[in-house]
């Protein structure tokens, strides 16, 4: 880490607007809240509202911190273009074979602006990146004090270059094919039951193939690294946050 950088932490499946649907309905899909919790976050550490003219140059994006005697420089304007640039306020170092994945958190959203990706090689990286947000429009937005500016995860570096993408019929492969069809009635028919209000499918309330990794006729064919859930492991940081690295 640099001096005095946010403050880092493993990711959340939670998600205010997954909360706020019927029953929690959003939190069943596992893949959503998987995909949530696969990173870490960095949390903006003053609260600040960024603006943009419309215009192209770096200082037609205004920033006007929360408390402006204390300063700010986590997030500037360095691009122009309505680009808002975060200064994470680490050297991030991986293992041979595996780079960084900075993107926005996932499945939160910010109305007037959004977050750019970026894969970054910091298996030999000696330096800091940024993290930066683009403007869908003119207009002001918020950041707040601990939201999450960043998230970070991991991918491997070259194994996707060796990938061959095929596309096959479903019928080619019968045994497959038989699990889809045997699913796909199934599904329609449970959802038929549902919206007939049916007990046991309003007692079920959806089906958990995938939660359980387990097929239509209910064989568990996941194998030992199904998740649903995840848990990541929290930074470990040998100074306090406002000493210098």
């Amino acid at each position: 880490m640099i001096a005095d950088p946010p403050r880092l932490r493993a990711g959340t499946s939670e998600r205010d607007w997954m909360s706020e649907t019927s029953d929690r309905f959003a939190h069943r899909c596992t893949p959503l809240t998987i995909a949530n919790a696969t990173g870490w976050e960095i949390l903006n550490p003053a609260g600040f509202t960024a603006s943009w003219n419309g215009g192209d140059d770096p200082g037609d994006v205004t920033i006007v911190p929360d408390d402006p005697a204390k300063g700010f420089d986590r997030a500037s304007s360095v691009f122009g273009h309505g680009v808002l640039t975060f200064h994470p306020g680490y050297v991030f170092r991986t293992d041979p074979g595996w780079v960084t994945w900075c993107r926005g958190v996932p499945n939160r959203f910010k109305d007037g602006i959004h977050p750019l990706e970026g894969i970054v090689e910091t298996h030999w990286l000696p330096f800091s990146f940024t993290m930066n947000w683009r403007f869908t429009r003119p207009g002001e937005v918020r950041f707040e004090k601990d939201e999450p500016f960043c998230f970070i995860t991991l991918a491997p570096s070259v194994a996707i270059e060796a990938v061959q993408p095929t596309v096959s019929r479903l019928q080619d492969d019968p045994a497959l094919y038989r699990e889809f069809a045997r699913w796909h009635i199934q599904r329609d028919q449970f959802n038929q039951a549902l919206a007939r209000g049916e007990p046991e499918a309003v007692r079920q309330k959806w089906q958990r193939n995938y939660l359980n990794g387990v097929t239509a006729g209910g064989e568990y064919v996941a194998g030992d690294d199904h998740r649903h859930k995840r848990r990541l492991n929290e930074p470990r940081c040998p100074v306090a946050h406002d000493k210098a690295g």
